[in-house]
């Protein structure tokens, strides 16, 4: 079935608190949504985010960002008055996210909306079953993040012996001297559950069902690395002995270090991908479907020694294919995937995505290269496949095609059939295209440029930032969209939310 989608990530929302979150904003970007004849919302890794603020590097896989409560909710609970709301100073700019202003502000108003959730007898029982339900992963989450800020948001691999090393005696020690601050990083989880789980609701009742994005790698400053260090290639000291990365291209003459840790596939293995499992399902509560970061790096990935200075030491290792994702099919059954394809593609990789049946990733930007042969052309689309104008990565596609060498601009002119090529011409095509599924950042709705940007890889400081404002994204843009979706055949014709057909043929 034919459909399409905006992508705009929750920190890119507009609300008074200076980023993002689960505000009435994020219900009427919803309503605009429906209005647009949208099926799908796309939404970036919703993680606590640390430094470098990037949704790919999170605290925890399994915890969301507290920076997305909405302060507004929690005053309609009795939990904060205004005066404490206007406190939270965020930044004046209402188009970027100040995040050095918010890490110093939100989470004192935040303490203030915990302290009054817990003087207050009928909230204990909520908050217990919360923790108790999802015990497997808050209960090391939330004793990472107090023993992390009791230590001026040190990095584990920091902390004393006994504390790294887990050692049962001294973790006892500390849940018991940082109880409060234990109960705080709870109480977090549990309004940001709360609130996530009403917005998805009412996407779903409007007919919108929601794309999640998970990493394929989780950060070396994470609960994840701490409390199960036997997941990943780590040596007999405590570091990792490889972390991932990409190799030099065209593009990059030293490639790219990412440092996250690499996993032990064998031990996965060994364990029945027990933890895998648990992380798509943990996916399967939070979405409607899922978005495969980097799913190359299955068949095989880059490992670089850990401590290199660049990504040029690095050599390729066999990952685990499809065992994996049949184990997951096995235990979850069939999911709504998406597997993102793009890079370099090696036999393997392209037989594991036409064995796993998920569709992949087709992106506009990466076509405009002067060849006819070029795959990501819409004349070479199969119907089982996604399309992008471009992603969270790339420029916008007005800021791209600005940009465009003469070779690109000459023969998109001749692809497109105009002597002068309007970039919305971009998006008509994706719509238009076999693709069942097209999915348009807002942005290249609304014609923005490169000023518009979500994220430049591998670079950090200025990366996450740009928002909505009021207004920005208003029932004139919902009824061009609207239009668009209508003659591309991508109107909802059910309720029932299906991306492709998953099963392989």
């Amino acid at each position: 079935m034919r459909s399409s989608g905006i992508l705009l990530p929750i920190s890119s929302l507009p609300t008074r608190y200076g980023i993002g979150g689960f505000s009435d904003e994020a219900f009427e970007f919803v309503d605009r949504l429906e209005e647009a004849g949208q099926s799908w919302w796309q939404v970036l890794p919703l993680g606590p985010t640390g430094y470098g603020d990037s949704p790919y590097q999170s605290f925890s896989t399994f915890a969301g960002n507290p920076y997305y409560i909405s302060l507004d909710k929690l005053k309609e609970e009795g939990l904060l008055t205004e005066e404490e709301c206007v406190e939270a100073d965020c930044g004046k700019d209402p188009e970027y996210v100040d995040y050095e202003k918010i890490y110093f502000s939100r989470f004192k108003v935040l303490k203030k909306a915990f302290g009054r959730f817990d003087q207050a007898s009928q909230h204990s029982e909520e908050l217990e079953k919360f923790c108790e339900e999802n015990h497997e992963w808050l209960a090391d989450y939330a004793l990472y993040m107090a023993i992390k800020n009791s230590r001026g948001g040190e990095e584990w691999s920091r902390w004393p012996a006994e504390l790294k090393d887990r050692d049962h005696e001294a973790l006892k020690a500390a849940e018991k001297e940082l109880e409060p601050e234990v109960k705080f990083y709870s109480f977090l989880q549990f309004a940001f559950a709360k609130q996530w789980k009403a917005l998805k609701e009412y996407a779903n009742s409007r007919g919108v069902g929601i794309i999640g994005d998970i990493p394929i790698y989780v950060a070396m400053d994470s609960a994840d690395c701490w409390a199960g260090r036997e997941l990943f290639q780590f040596g007999s000291d405590g570091k990792p002995s490889g972390v991932a990365g990409c190799p030099p291209d065209a593009f990059s003459a030293d490639g790219q270090l990412w440092g996250n840790p690499l996993y032990d596939w064998d031990y996965h293995k060994r364990t029945g991908y027990r933890w895998w499992i648990r992380r798509m399902k943990r996916c399967a509560e939070l979405y409607d479907s899922v978005r495969i970061d980097h799913f190359r790096g299955f068949a095989g990935y880059y490992s670089i020694p850990f401590g290199a200075p660049n990504a040029r030491e690095g050599h390729w290792e066999k990952g685990p294919g499809m065992d994996l994702f049949r184990a997951i099919r096995a235990e979850l059954g069939d999911q709504n995937y998406i597997a993102e394809d793009l890079g370099f593609l090696t036999d393997d990789v392209v037989e594991m995505v036409e064995e796993s049946g998920y569709p992949g990733m087709k992106v506009l930007e990466f076509a405009f290269d002067g060849s006819p042969d070029n795959g990501y052309l819409p004349d070479h689309y199969e119907k089982n496949c996604v399309v992008y104008t471009g992603t969270h990565d790339n420029e916008t596609v007005a800021g791209w095609f600005r940009n465009l060498n003469r070779r690109g601009r000459a023969f998109a002119k001749k692809y497109l059939g105009h002597r002068v090529v309007p970039e919305e011409d971009f998006v008509r095509l994706a719509m238009l295209s076999a693709a069942n599924l097209a999915v348009i950042p807002v942005q290249d709705y609304l014609g923005l440029g490169n000023e518009a940007r979500i994220n430049h890889p591998s670079t950090m400081g200025e990366n996450w930032k740009w928002r909505l404002v009021p207004g920005q994204f208003d029932v004139h843009a919902a009824g061009r969209i609207r239009e668009l979706t209508e003659i591309s055949d991508r109107l909802p014709k059910t309720k029932k939310k299906d991306i492709t057909d998953t099963k392989k043929a």
